[in-house]
């Protein structure tokens, strides 16, 4: 599935990254369950749908603060986040609040964005320990070039008193 926007440029990058794309859908498939399944405690509702957001958020986060400590510091907060959505998804599990199927789902993909986000600090870690890595990413910028067509706005001006 692609996430990815008309209106590109080299911060929007992390959209591509297949960790990314992977934990947008482990938020979709919790919100699916948190706001389907009736048993479900209103406050752990929210709870497990704003730790399986913030994966995502942090990876995106982190991509763009374009300095690769800082990037791999915000990994670590969406692995964090990880680790958070499926201490949930296990609570919702034994109180008998979702299905046994329901949190299989989960955890299929949750495991998948897990080695992937593993992978992925692994290999920047290694980089930033060689040395190789360079703090910009060298692109075509022509590549990015798109005059977004501008629309009038309908908003009245405010009017100023004198």
């Amino acid at each position: 599935m692609s996430y990815e926007t008309e209106l590109r440029n080299k911060n929007r990058g992390y959209m591509q990254l297949i960790v990314w794309q992977k934990a947008v859908e482990l938020f979709e498939l919790v919100w699916a369950i948190a706001f389907t399944e009736k048993k479900i405690d209103l406050k752990l509702r929210s709870q497990i749908a704003d730790a399986a957001q913030s994966v995502s958020a942090n990876i995106s986060e982190g991509y763009g603060r374009r300095s690769l400590n800082e990037y791999i510091q915000f990994l670590y907060y969406a692995l964090g986040s990880l680790v958070e959505t499926m201490t949930r998804a296990i609570g919702l599990k034994e109180t008998r609040q979702i299905a046994e199927a329901r949190f299989h789902d989960v955890d299929v993909l949750h495991y998948e964005v897990e080695n992937r986000l593993l992978r992925l600090i692994a290999k920047l870690e290694q980089k930033r320990g060689d040395e190789k890595w360079i703090d910009r990413i060298a692109e075509d910028p022509e590549e990015y070039v798109v005059t977004p067509s501008l629309q009038h706005s309908i908003t009245p001006a405010l009017r100023t008193h004198a």
